[in-house]
C-alpha cells in the first residue's frame, strides 16, 4: 500500500491556507493588470498593434533582470517579509494611474509608468512566492503546486471579471479594486508564520557576495541540472510565441475579428483560465505523476490543434471551445513544468532557479510581443498565430528526441508508489 494515505492533507495546514490567501489576492491583481494593460492600449488609447507590442515589451522586459534579483533575494532573505513589503507598497502604482485618469493625463507615458511599477511587483514577488511554497508544502510538492496553481487560476477569473467592467464603470473603480487586492495580499502574508529560510552559507552566498554573485550561482545551478535546464528552455521558447499570442494577439482577435468589447475579452480570458483551473483540479486527483515530463511534451504537440481552430476564424461558439482547450493545455503544461522544477531543484538554489523558471513563464512573452505586434499589422491578426503552431511542433520533437525530459521520473512518485 502506498504511504501517500498516511500524509496529512495539505489543506489542514493553516500556513498553507494563509499562503493561498495571499497568492490569491495578488494573482487577482496581476490578472487584472494583464487585461487592463491590453484594453487601455487597444480599446481606450486605440493604438495600432505594432505600437502595442512595443509598449508591452518595454513594460515587460525589465522583469527579466528583476526576476533574477528577486530569486537571489528570496534565497538570501526572509521571503515572507520581502513579500509583505512588496504587496503593501504595490498599491501606489494603480493609485498613480487613478490620479492620471482623474487629471485627464491618461496616455502612453502614464500607462508605461504604471505598467513598469506592476512589473516590478510581479517580477520581484513571483520567485519569492514559489520558494516559500516549497518550504510550506514540505514533501507534498506536486499537490502543493497543483493546489496553488488551481487557486491562482480561480482568482484570475475573478480579477478578469472585475477588470472587464472598465467600459461600464470606468478606469478609476477598477484600479481601486486592483489596489485593494494588493493590500489584502500583504495582510494575508502577515498571517503566515515565519518560515525557516536557507542559511546564506548553505545557499552558496557569503554575505559579501552580493546579489550579482547569487544570480550567477543560480544560473549555473540551472545549467548544471539537465532536466531543469531543458524544461526551462522549452518553457522559455514556448512562451515567446504562445504566451505572447495570448497577451498580444488574442486581444486583437477579440477586438478586430469579433468586434468585441473589454467585457467580451474578460469573459473569454475567464473561460481560458477556467479551463486551466479544471485541468489542475483533474491533475490533483492523479498526482504524484511518475512521468510528468512525457505529458508535458505531449501537451506541447496538442496545443497545435486549439491554435489552429482559432487561426481558421471559426464561428464564435467554436472560438469559445478553442479558448477552453487552450486554457486546459496551458494549465497542464504550467503545472507540470513548475512541479518538475520544484521537486528537482537543489534547495539552496531554489529561489534563484525558480526565478529563471519565472522568466521562462512570463518574461519571454514581451519578446514575442514585438514580433507578433508587427506580424498583426503586416500579415493580419490571425496569421500572427502561425509561429506558435510551428514552434510547438519543434519543441515536442526536441524534447522527446534530444532532451532528458521524456525519460524523467518523479522522485516523489517513486517514493509513494515504488
Amino acid at each position: 500500500m502506498s504511504d501517500q494515505t498516511t500524509k496529512p492533507s495539505i489543506w489542514r495546514d493553516a500556513a498553507f491556507r494563509a499562503y493561498l490567501g495571499s497568492t490569491g489576492f495578488s494573482g487577482m491583481a496581476l490578472a487584472m493588470q494583464q487585461l487592463l494593460l491590453s484594453w487601455i492600449l487597444i480599446g481606450i488609447l486605440e493604438l495600432p498593434a505594432d505600437q502595442v507590442g512595443l509598449i508591452q515589451a518595454v513594460i515587460g522586459l525589465p522583469g527579466v533582470l528583476l526576476m533574477l534579483a528577486g530569486g537571489a533575494s528570496a534565497d538570501r532573505n526572509d521571503a515572507r517579509q520581502m513579500l509583505i513589503r512588496i504587496y503593501l507598497v504595490a498599491p501606489i502604482f494603480p493609485l498613480f494611474l487613478v490620479l492620471m485618469e482623474q487629471w485627464q493625463l491618461l496616455g502612453v507615458a502614464s500607462v508605461i509608468t504604471w505598467g513598469l511599477g506592476m512589473t516590478v511587483v510581479q517580477s520581484y514577488s513571483m520567485p519569492g512566492q514559489q520558494a516559500l511554497l516549497n518550504r510550506i508544502a514540505g514533501q507534498n510538492i506536486q499537490q502543493g503546486v497543483t493546489a496553488a496553481t488551481a487557486m491562482g487560476f480561480v482568482v484570475q477569473v475573478v480579477g478578469l471579471v472585475l477588470a472587464g467592467q472598465i467600459d461600464n464603470v470606468g478606469v478609476t473603480p477598477v484600479l481601486f479594486s486592483q489596489a485593494i487586492a494588493l493590500c489584502l495580499a500583504g495582510l494575508m502574508m502577515m498571517r503566515l508564520p515565519s518560515v525557516q529560510s536557507v542559511p546564506a552559507t548553505e545557499a552558496g552566498q557569503a554575505g559579501s557576495a552580493g546579489a550579482l554573485a547569487g544570480i550567477r550561482q543560480g544560473l549555473q545551478a540551472t545549467k548544471d541540472h539537465p532536466v531543469i535546464f531543458n524544461v526551462l528552455l522549452i518553457t522559455f521558447a514556448s512562451s515567446i510565441f504562445n504566451a505572447g499570442a495570448f497577451i498580444t494577439v488574442f486581444p486583437f482577435i477579440v477586438a478586430r475579428v469579433y468586434d468585441g468589447t473589454a467585457w467580451l475579452l474578460a469573459l473569454l480570458m475567464a473561460v481560458f483560465f477556467a479551463g486551466a483551473t479544471f485541468s489542475n483540479v483533474l491533475l490533483l486527483r492523479y498526482q504524484p505523476l511518475l512521468r510528468p515530463g512525457r505529458l508535458f511534451l505531449i501537451m506541447q504537440l496538442s496545443r497545435i490543434l486549439v491554435i489552429f481552430l482559432m487561426w481558421i476564424e471559426p464561428p464564435f461558439w467554436l472560438l469559445v471551445v478553442a479558448t477552453i482547450g487552450w486554457g486546459l493545455n496551458m494549465g497542464i503544461t504550467t503545472n507540470l513544468a513548475r512541479s518538475i522544477v520544484q521537486e528537482s531543484a537543489p534547495k539552496p538554489y531554489l529561489g534563484r532557479i525558480l526565478s529563471v523558471f519565472s522568466i521562462g513563464m512570463v518574461g519571454s512573452a514581451p519578446l514575442g510581443a514585438i514580433v507578433l505586434g508587427w506580424l498583426i499589422e503586416a500579415t493580419g491578426t490571425l496569421n500572427a498565430l502561425i509561429p506558435a503552431m510551428l514552434l510547438s511542433a519543434l519543441l515536442f520533437l526536441y524534447g522527446a528526441l534530444f532532451s532528458p525530459v521524456w525519460a524523467y521520473r518523479s522522485p516523489e512518485a517513486e517514493e509513494t508508489d515504488p
